[in-house]
């Protein structure tokens, strides 16, 4: 069988080392590119992304990949977003202004209601029964972010907790082909590529 090629989308605003690292370490081929049709030559698009979603909303559509993942999303294209880019999936966020997202997953991206910033390891919790996050339950994984994905509850696969507190916070949401993660699995050491390759080869063979 041959190997599972993924197009990671290049819109300067990631950290494309080390998710290209992680996926290799898995036996993934990669492309990076800010080319549609090179992209659309692989059997997964992942969204990373570091930073602000107003910035990362402008370098997407300035390349037109904002259309693209949306077009590629609806043919049926597995389309995995981490971190910020779970979050760029949402319909909208509140980060520094109120900015339309590429609506993806229905849902709204707001600020921590508990501190400034999460940064550091959480065990998350898997709330809904679906093959794709496989025996991923109480998996530590690491974050680092200060906003979080409030999604409709049907779209809601796995939530965190800060500090012991009874509320928890969404860090997976899956939307048929679209599945997003808080989270950094390519930072998680073996449990992130464990849960990372479980939900790439979920996501192509559905």
């Amino acid at each position: 069988m041959s190997r599972a090629t993924i197009g990671i989308l290049d819109y300067e605003v990631g950290n494309l080392a080390s998710v290209r690292h992680a996926l290799h370490s898995l036996d993934y081929r990669c492309r990076i590119s800010a080319d549609p049709e090179t992209l659309d030559q692989t059997d997964l698009l992942l969204l990373p992304g570091v930073g602000a979603f107003p910035h990362a909303m402008k370098s997407l559509a300035a390349r037109g990949l904002d259309h693209f993942l949306r077009e590629r999303a609806r043919r049926g294209k597995p389309v995995l977003g981490i971190c910020l880019g779970m979050q760029l999936l949402a319909d909208s966020s509140n980060e520094i202004c109120l900015t339309a997202g590429l609506g993806l997953i229905p849902g709204r991206v707001e600020h921590l209601e508990r501190g400034d910033w999460h940064i550091g390891w959480n065990n998350i919790e898997i709330i809904r029964d679906d093959p794709v996050f496989g025996k991923t339950d109480g998996f530590s994984v690491y974050f680092n972010h200060s906003h979080v994905f409030n999604a409709a509850p049907e779209y809601q696969a796995a939530v965190a907790r800060m500090d012991g507190a009874a509320s928890a916070f969404t860090v997976a949401v899956r939307r048929d082909n679209v599945v997003g993660l808080q989270f950094h699995p390519e930072k998680s050491q073996r449990h992130g590529r464990e849960l990372l390759s479980n939900v790439i080869e979920r996501l192509i063979r559905a």
